[in-house]
């Protein structure tokens, strides 16, 4: 664990990442989301970010060991975010290790999209749900976790970076 993290362990298990950081690639993998890990890691902070996946790992199960190693999560919630099922089944994993564990931190950062299109589920966050809804292979259930999951996350207290900021 990096001393210059913020966030502390839990007392149960040393975690492996201080920070998480789960983000819609085409979004924001090559300007924000990029910068964002190069200063993180300019100040020693352990950050996982999907480069640190290893060829020939089941994805799902990498990430979800990641989610589980980590103490500090920064969901980038951007336009496209929700039309990602690997996005919303990754931030539906972090609330539920969130909720068991008490010394996690969950810190949204709302990318050039409205908290409140994120907590509603509003413009390109209704569009992708009508979307999943056409799908066959996601049911009513899941869509509802993640529809949860969404509005859980939009409601904690994070940052907004418009346009013009």
């Amino acid at each position: 664990m990096a001393s210059s993290s913020s966030a502390a362990p839990s007392p149960q298990s040393p975690k492996k990442y201080d920070v998480f950081i789960s983000f819609r690639g085409e979004d924001t993998r090559f300007n924000f989301t990029s910068h964002l890990h190069e200063a993180l890691r300019r100040n020693q902070i352990d950050t996982y970010i999907d480069y640190r996946l290893e060829r020939g790992d089941g994805v799902w199960l990498s990430l979800e060991k990641a989610i589980e190693d980590s103490t500090l999560f920064l969901v980038i919630f951007s336009e496209n975010y929700a039309s990602s099922t690997w996005c919303l089944t990754e931030l539906a994993k972090i609330l539920e290790c969130s909720k068991n564990d008490q010394g996690l931190l969950v810190m949204p950062v709302f990318y050039r999209v409205d908290p409140s299109y994120v907590r509603k589920q509003c413009g390109s966050y209704h569009k992708a749900f009508e979307e999943h809804e056409r799908k066959s292979s996601i049911n009513k259930h899941q869509l509802q976790k993640w529809r949860e999951a969404l509005t859980h996350a939009a409601n904690l207290s994070g940052w907004h970076c418009s346009f013009d900021r």
